[in-house]
């Protein structure tokens, strides 16, 4: 007997007899009565919220391995960019730095503060 079912009274349903033997070989492989194999059914289409006439086109285990394989296609983009792009960038701003820090080592520049200091009072010099 069915869990929580058992004082309702069972209500005749008028189904084609290739249906009613399709249903039924279904309830068996389910190992369900046919009761709660329709009650399960019905509240499937519910709670996902899609109707029986609808075809997914494709299995669950096939939309599994085309997500599978999307991520793994997004890692091998990212891995990319890293290689080519950012790692390469990294390299030559450190080149930069590298080749700043050498010149200021072992050069130290003297510039001509006076010249400078020259242009800018020329440049700021108001004339009346």
């Amino acid at each position: 007997m069915d869990k929580g079912y058992e004082k309702e009274r069972f209500a005749a349903m008028k189904v084609k007899v290739s249906v009613a033997r399709k249903f039924r070989s279904f309830s068996k492989r389910q190992g369900k009565s046919q009761t709660m194999t329709l009650l399960a059914m019905v509240e499937f289409f519910e709670h996902n919220g899609i109707s029986p006439d609808e075809r997914m086109h494709e299995t669950i285990a096939s939309l599994k391995y085309l997500i599978k394989r999307r991520f793994n296609s997004m890692v091998a983009i990212m891995r990319s960019i890293e290689k080519e792009q950012t790692l390469p960038t990294v390299s030559m701003i450190q080149a930069l730095f590298e080749q700043e820090l050498e010149t200021e080592v072992g050069e130290e520049w003297e510039g001509d503060f006076e010249f400078f200091e020259k242009q800018l009072t020329e440049i700021n010099t108001p004339t009346v």
